[in-house]
This record gives structure tokens, sequence and C-alpha cells, in this order.
């Protein structure tokens, strides 16, 4: 498996000097590498999607892109995510030598809207890696996301790994399946670099609140289909967001969930989570003492 990191930093210095009726074609040349592997599976204009979702701003000028975009330079982002990515592909392979991969993964990372909920929310940093070949992070510079966007790529890089192995049906994809992706994800970045390294999402909840989320996400786990997820991975702010029905969760409610649910799997069956990035959801849920039909 090949990794490519990108130079985006060169190429939005680039587009942040461009008139606003050229950024969305310097973008497309940007998010290049990864539209040539996510058209094959039906994904439409990434430019789009970044106007539509949590994306810089292309329309206007403003002076924080530059200095977000510089503060990423000196704090070497996109060399740490270089980093942070052989270290976690070399565990994947010692781990999991069977596993499937895409030849070559494409990592592009961009700057996020400081505006946007969804950003501050996460705190300033987020990836997609569930398509094979593709890596996109979306990145606003904060404290925390300067310390652990490269964790972030090593979660991402699991994803990628797993979804070569393990077949996504955007109609028949479960609660459980989901949940037991980002419980992995995370519990690898913290094999790979402790806990510190783990992403807020998965560590925010605990106590009684903790409980009362996994017995949530339990009793949904066999809810199927893409559209019926963000309720119980993403909880009950980014649901409404994303203009659909909540189920009464705190935010990010499945990843905490899921990373509970994968400890009991990793303590029931020895295995690590670099070990387990290609097993079945069921079969972790089923270590960890979770039902499921599916």
């Amino acid at each position: 498996m090949k990794i490519i990191v990108h130079d985006t930093a060169s190429a939005l210095l680039d587009l942040l000097h461009r008139p606003h009726a050229q950024r969305p074609d310097a973008l497309r040349e940007i998010l290049a590498p990864l539209q040539e592997v996510t058209s094959r599976v039906g994904i439409g204009d990434l430019v789009e999607t970044h106007r539509t979702g949590s994306g810089f701003r292309l329309d206007r000028d403003d002076p924080r892109h530059l200095a977000a975009l510089e503060r990423m330079r000196q704090a070497r982002v996109w060399q740490r995510i270089e980093e942070s990515l052989a270290a976690a592909r070399e565990r994947l392979s010692t781990a999991a030598p069977a596993a499937r991969t895409a030849g070559t993964v494409h990592v592009v990372l961009v700057l996020g809207d400081p505006d946007n909920p969804l950003t501050t929310l996460n705190d300033g940093y987020f990836g997609f890696g569930g398509i094979p070949g593709a890596i996109l992070l979306t990145m606003w510079p904060t404290a925390t996301s300067l310390a652990r966007i490269e964790y972030a790529a090593a979660h991402e890089l699991h994803h990628n790994v797993r979804y070569a192995n393990v077949v996504w049906d955007p109609t028949a994809v479960t609660v459980g399946e989901q949940v037991v992706a980002e419980g992995l994800a995370e519990a690898f970045v913290r094999e790979l670099a402790g806990e510190a390294a783990m992403g807020p999402w998965a560590t925010t909840l605990s106590g009684a609140e903790l409980d009362e989320a996994c017995a949530k996400v339990a009793a949904g786990i066999d809810v199927a289909g893409m559209q019926n997820l963000p309720a119980y991975v993403y909880g009950d702010r980014t649901t409404r967001h994303l203009g659909q029905r909540p189920v009464g969760l705190p935010d990010f409610a499945g990843y905490a969930a899921g990373l509970r649910f994968v400890d009991a799997h990793l303590a029931a069956s020895g295995l690590t989570a670099a070990a387990s990035v290609a097993l079945p959801a069921r079969e972790v849920l089923a270590n960890a003492g979770v039902p499921t039909t599916a």
C-alpha cells in the first residue's frame, strides 16, 4: 500500500491568492486525486460537497485563512500526517498481513470553515476515509487539532483498510457496523500513540451518561440504512444540523459506545485493534456481549 500525502499547503496558498471565480476550479484540482477514486463509487463533485459541508468558504476573502494556513505550515502538519500514516501502515500490515488494501491511498488535507458549527463541534478537525484509496482531512487550526490531526489520519487509514475488506452497502449497513468501525479506529490510535492522541469524540462521555448512551446505541444496533446512522453515531446536535430526526443521544455517542464495545471485544479475544481491522462487526459485537440479529 503506497500512501501519497499531497502538498495541499502550496496549492491552498495559491488558491487563496486567486480571484473568487477561479477558486472552485483550483479546489477541484486539489481534490482531483480523491475525485478519481470516489467517482468509481458514484460520489459526485467533491467541490459541491465542500461548499455544502464544513470546508472553507470559496466566495469571500477572509484574513483568517492565510493565517490559519501559516499556523499549519509552521506546525509541520503535512509532514506529521505523513509520518503518522507510515507508522500506521506498518502496524496494520504487521498485525493483519492478509487484509486487502488499496494499492495507493491518496491523502488530501483542506482548510475547514471556522464559522461552521460542525467544525466547532469537532474541535477543528475531522476526516473521511471509508472509500479505499482516498482520505480527505478537513482542519481548522485549534490547540486540539494542531496536536492531533495526524492521529485523525491514522484513524481514517484504519477505516480505509477495513472497507477494502468489509462491504459497505448504503442500504444495508447497520448502526453496529459504524460504531464498531469508529471504536476500532480510535482503539487503533490509542495503540499507535496513547490515549492522549485519541479524538475528543470518543473520550468526552463517562459515567452514567456513557452507560445510558451505550444502552441506547445497543438497542438500535440493528437499525439499517446509511440515512439512519447519524442519529446513533453523531448525536442529536449533528443529526438536527443534517435535517434528520434525533433519538436522544449526546454528541458523538456512537464513537464512545463503539469504543466501549471494542474494548470489551479486545479483552475477550486478546486481539488488537490493528489485528481486528477486517473482522465482521457481528464478531466484534458478539465478543463484547452485544446481541445483534445482523
